[in-house]
């Protein structure tokens, strides 16, 4: 397992922007595919975002899509998650979650992920 630190969360307008990042400790950062779920109050925590261990595939689920854009560093050990056009349908706490796999047709599934952050909390309101 790695270590996953969440930052970048707080209150912001409606239509505005956040970016959080995660920073994933250890040194096999780019065997692991990553992805970001959140979860809102009284609600079962649900997938955002998913990126293959290189990066160059990505899956983002319906709510998000066009809005949200999942990159990572792996220089930097770092997973992010741009978040544009924010609704107040977009507050939860945001979470990031890493398994030592390639993306799995499973991605969406909390169970596919053995690592995970504690997450930051993003409010969308006026």
């Amino acid at each position: 397992q790695v270590q996953l630190v969440e930052s970048g969360g707080g209150l912001v307008q409606p239509g505005g922007s956040l970016r959080l990042s995660c920073l994933v400790s250890g040194r096999t950062f780019n065997t692991y595919s990553k992805a970001w779920f959140r979860q809102a109050l009284g609600k079962e925590r649900e997938f955002v975002a998913a990126i293959s261990r290189g990066g160059s595939v990505t899956y983002y689920s319906d709510s998000v899509k066009g809005r949200f854009t999942i990159s990572r560093d792996n220089a930097k050990n770092t997973v992010y998650l741009q978040m544009n056009s924010l609704r107040p349908e977009d507050t939860a706490v945001y979470f990031c979650a890493a398994e030592p796999t390639p993306l799995r047709a499973t991605m969406t599934s909390r169970s596919n992920y053995n690592s995970w952050g504690q997450g930051t909390q993003v409010t969308v309101s006026s």
